[in-house]
């Protein structure tokens, strides 16, 4: 992958198209002399149908910003827009709906239910929605990530390249508007790591989805269309078309002046 080009430019602006923003987004936890300010003012953009990396330093805000985003967490102030919604103003119940019916999650311990089969695991938020399976889709999710001879075992059966597959299915089976993996090659060997980041590109590239990947891995950031990097609860830095050799100088760089 050295070969594609890459460039670090200031981040986007133009939130016009994009699936989900932030707008001068301030997280601070505690108060008074304990105060940590997590978010420091962020506003930046992602684009639908785009792999973007959130990537930076340990305590740069990049699992912070993810979990404001993705109504995980609450903004002190600014915005958190998924599409037209701005998630900052909605009720738990509504923040709850939004999670389960617009956004899918991959997380790095997998987050099966032990009791459900991998079937029934990947189609649980679609139950717990109240909305029926796209037959086609899941049949397709389920052949391209090898899982079809899985679906009637549980994830103690499984092994973790398999149980993360099954979460994979789950978080684009009902066509979320964006799915949020945090560090979702964490647990897994580098073989098993490289086949999930493949598919996240091509369910980018193939099916149009908008992925956000919080990562502290140059060779998974790799996969991404995009790298956005934060230091100190700010935007740092942005790169296209990143590269391990882009991303590992732009980490060093922020590195190197803290």
């Amino acid at each position: 992958m050295s070969s594609r080009n890459h460039a670090v430019t200031p981040a986007r602006e133009d939130r016009s198209q994009a699936a989900v923003a932030a707008v001068d987004l301030v997280k601070v936890y505690g108060s008074g002399d304990t105060a940590v300010r997590a978010l420091d003012g962020v506003t930046v953009g992602f684009g639908r149908a785009e792999f973007t990396a959130i990537m930076g330093p340990s305590g740069s805000g990049k699992s912070t910003l993810m979990h404001c985003l993705a109504g995980l967490d609450t903004a002190t102030s600014g915005q958190a827009l998924l599409g037209g919604t701005d998630l900052t103003k909605q009720s738990d119940r509504a923040l709850t709906a939004v999670r389960r019916e617009r956004i899918g999650f991959v997380f790095q311990s997998f987050n099966l239910l032990p009791q459900l089969t991998a079937e029934q695991n990947i189609t649980l938020p679609m139950d717990l929605a109240g909305q029926r399976p796209d037959r086609e889709l899941l049949a397709h999710l389920v052949g391209v990530l090898g899982i079809g001879d899985r679906l009637g075992h549980r994830p103690s059966e499984l092994s973790g390249g398999q149980q993360q597959r099954v979460a994979l299915a789950r978080a684009l089976a009902s066509r979320p508007e964006v799915v949020f993996a945090d560090e979702p090659t964490g647990n897994l060997d580098s073989r098993s790591g490289a086949e999930v980041l493949s598919f996240l590109r091509d369910s980018v590239h193939n099916l149009g989805q908008t992925v956000v990947m919080v990562t502290h891995d140059p060779t998974a950031a790799a996969y991404a269309d995009r790298a956005v990097l934060l230091a100190d609860g700010r935007i740092a830095g942005d790169l296209a078309r990143p590269d391990h050799a882009s991303v590992t100088e732009a980490l060093r760089a922020l590195a190197a002046t803290r």
